[in-house]
């Protein structure tokens, strides 16, 4: 099981979002751009203006999960930032929409290891 290293300073989302390729699925939004190194480096930024702290933690935890469980699927390399869409509801946030949207976004951006 690979160990995933996070995105924690504040200039490294802003490379991403700059210069990284955009996803957008029905509830997220991914920012991927590759870093040259041979793991991925995961950032996870929810706006404060969606809820309280334990709703966005909450939201944390999910993509967490969520990418951990298909972290062995996606090709290595790449610094990955996860946004939640402003627009999309808060409370239609579970796992397995999550899921979903997550998987179809990293199909769309050919993420996946070939099978």
């Amino acid at each position: 099981m690979k160990k995933t290293k996070m995105l924690k300073k504040n200039y490294e989302f802003k490379i991403v979002l700059d210069k990284g390729k955009c996803y957008s699925g029905k509830y997220i939004v991914i920012f991927v751009k590759r870093n040259n190194k041979n793991s991925n480096f995961l950032g996870i930024a929810i706006s404060s203006k969606l809820g309280n702290a334990v709703k966005r933690n909450y939201l944390k935890r999910i993509i967490r999960e969520v990418y951990k469980n298909t972290e062995e699927q996606i090709k290595t390399g790449y610094n990955i930032v996860f946004l939640w869409k402003k627009k999309s509801n808060i409370e239609k946030a579970c796992y397995d929409n999550i899921k979903k949207d997550t998987i179809k976004i990293f199909k769309d951006a050919e993420m996946f290891l070939e099978e």
